[in-house]
């Protein structure tokens, strides 16, 4: 059997289609799963074959939502809102206890979640709010989930990590100084955005080797697609271009996808079986593009010092045996 052909216009669910087996009876986790955005997108795909679908957000009323529309086109379908919100690491924290406490397993962990791309503002643990809640809250909660990662892995299968990063990763590299110690008076909006999904593709090159392998992490870059941003993102992306001045897509300069369309790279990158040992690879229109990496992101010993920042700013380490 020949290997499906992806292109930009594929959409998820034509990738899940592809790979039922793959999807049949895993658990998987998806940050970040409102109506408006490639979460639901993205879990409406896993949800007909996947044995259990745990959908994230700040708020359970919304969770609610989102597992109603979903329960709408897949009756039988195993969906659990539950609550996170990367803001918080108490949150994250409090989470990662409920996931842990789960009786099945988990298999795939997808990072989807973004925070807004705005003013400069500070978490509740210091950090500039993008850099904090697109990458050090991803990490601990893939530190805290790591164990029940491996634990369901098999001879067949190895657990996957994916985190959803951008093209914007090629914009600039981590400024090291304001990512420990945030400045104000050096912000700006689309580079924190960019130094964010750098920190992304990163992660997901460093917790593959740190783990030998036995957590295959893929990031890749789902497209130009128009979620329903908040209005602090769209004033920021109508300042560089993205969007026109009355706040739409700029169809002039980029080629848009749909929902459906941005989120097939996220379930190529979670089930693909021919992606098997190639973790920590960057993927663009569900297929490899390890060529449109940004130099900065394909050092191994930024990945290293990343790694370690990251570790210093949670205050404790994340290892493997």
């Amino acid at each position: 059997m020949s290997a499906p052909a992806f292109t930009a216009k594929t959409t998820a669910k034509e990738v899940a289609d592809a790979f039922p087996e793959q999807i049949k009876g895993k658990t998987v986790l998806i940050t970040g799963t409102s109506l408006t955005g490639l979460g639901f997108t993205t879990a409406q795909a896993f949800a007909k074959n996947a044995g259990l679908v745990i959908i994230t957000g700040r708020s359970l009323a919304k969770l609610k939502e989102t597992e109603t529309a979903l329960k709408a086109d897949f009756p039988s379908a195993k969906i659990r809102p539950l609550v996170l919100d990367l803001a918080s690491r108490a949150s994250v924290r409090k989470a990662a206890a409920e996931v842990n406490a789960y009786p099945e397993p988990l298999h795939i962990l997808i990072h989807n979640a973004a925070t807004i791309i705005g003013p400069f503002a500070l978490t509740e643990d210091k950090l500039e709010s993008q850099f904090s809640s697109d990458h050090v809250s991803p990490f601990l909660l893939t530190k805290l989930l790591a164990p029940k990662l491996l634990a369901s892995a098999t001879p067949a299968f190895a657990p996957r990590v994916v985190f959803v990063s951008s093209i914007a990763h090629t914009f600039e590299p981590i400024n090291w100084e304001t990512a420990a110690k945030p400045d104000e008076s050096k912000y700006a909006p689309i580079s924190a955005y960019a130094q964010a999904k750098v920190a992304n593709v990163l992660t997901a090159k460093e917790l593959t080797r740190r783990s030998n392998g036995k957590i295959q992490a893929f990031s890749l870059h789902p497209g130009a697609i128009a979620t329903g941003e908040a209005p602090e993102t769209v004033a920021t992306l109508k300042e560089i271009g993205i969007y026109t001045a009355d706040g739409k897509p700029n169809s002039e300069k980029f080629d848009w996808k749909t929902r459906e369309e941005g989120s097939a790279t996220t379930i190529a990158a979670a089930v693909d079986p021919s992606l098997e040992g190639k973790g920590g690879a960057y993927l663009v229109d569900s297929v490899l593009a390890e060529d449109q990496v940004s130099a900065f992101a394909n050092d191994p010993a930024n990945a290293k010092k990343l790694w370690d920042l990251t570790e210093e700013l949670l205050g404790e380490k994340f290892t493997f045996n």
